[in-house]
């Protein structure tokens, strides 16, 4: 009777120290936070190509949201959760920015533009874009696709160069102003624009289009695109992820897709 106690003893304190052994593990660790990137809709291409090339090298995972710069930042300025903003103009990026809605100290030039006329591949001829050009004329009854004039980028900086070549009074009219500089180059390469303005980068990415003319470099301000982290972003892979960002491996995405790379 002692014996059959004792082993009852001892069985019940084997099975305690199993149960005390097994509370005193760690718990597993949690699935590690995939990273948000909020980015130019012109990035499209190159960005997705780009981060599966980080997850291949790093195995971790990124989430890309794109829409125009400025519904991004108003997104955020709203408390939308994401770790890293890529702008398409230095404007939106300083409005964060000015919010301290950036860390300051992250942020750096990463990307260079241009702005092409664009019009539906099966249609298109050479248009020599110059002071003066007669723009309306070739539109005809038709719209001029490009982003919203006084928000989205690529729109912005399509009125300005019209402006600096003395054109945009006679197309004003005529403009179909979309939420994105995708969005224009989907009204061209649809058919539902004749021409369109969007960035070159852009044109590469849609072979429905075809590049018609180039803008001149000094008709509108320098098409830089910034990148910062967010002030709210607690991911501890974002630094890391910048700096892939920044390297040859990530240069040579954005140069498949026409981006000039600053360093």
């Amino acid at each position: 009777m002692q014996n059959g106690r004792q082993w009852m003893n001892l069985a019940t304190a084997a099975i305690a120290a199993l149960w005390l052994g097994a509370a005193a593990l760690p718990a597993p660790a949690a699935a590690a936070e995939k990273l948000t990137v909020f980015a130019a809709a012109s990035l499209k291409n190159a960005l997705d190509a780009a981060n599966a090339a980080w997850t291949r090298e790093s195995g971790k995972q990124t989430v890309a949201s794109y829409a125009a710069s400025g519904a991004l930042a108003k997104q955020i300025e709203n408390a939308a959760p994401a770790d890293i903003f890529i702008s398409a103009d230095r404007d939106w990026m300083d409005y964060l920015a000015e919010k301290k809605l950036i860390k300051a100290d992250s942020r750096s030039d990463l990307l260079r533009n241009r702005i092409v006329l664009v019009a539906e591949k099966d249609k298109a001829k050479p248009v020599e874009i110059k002071q003066g050009f007669d723009l309306a004329a070739l539109l005809g009854d038709g719209r001029l696709a490009m982003g919203q004039p006084k928000s989205v980028p690529a729109g912005k900086y399509g009125m300005a160069a019209l402006e600096k070549l003395g054109v945009w009074t006679s197309v004003e009219s005529k403009v179909a102003g979309a939420e994105s500089v995708r969005a224009a180059l989907a009204l061209v390469s649809r058919g539902e624009a004749p021409y369109g303005i969007v960035y070159q980068t852009d044109a590469a990415a849609d072979k429905g289009v075809a590049i018609v003319g180039t803008f001149p470099a000094d008709s509108h301000p320098p098409i830089i695109y910034p990148v910062a982290i967010l002030a709210e972003s607690k991911n501890p892979d974002a630094a890391a992820y910048l700096d892939f960002l920044k390297s040859d491996k990530a240069a040579a995405f954005f140069a498949a897709q026409g981006f000039t790379i600053l360093k």
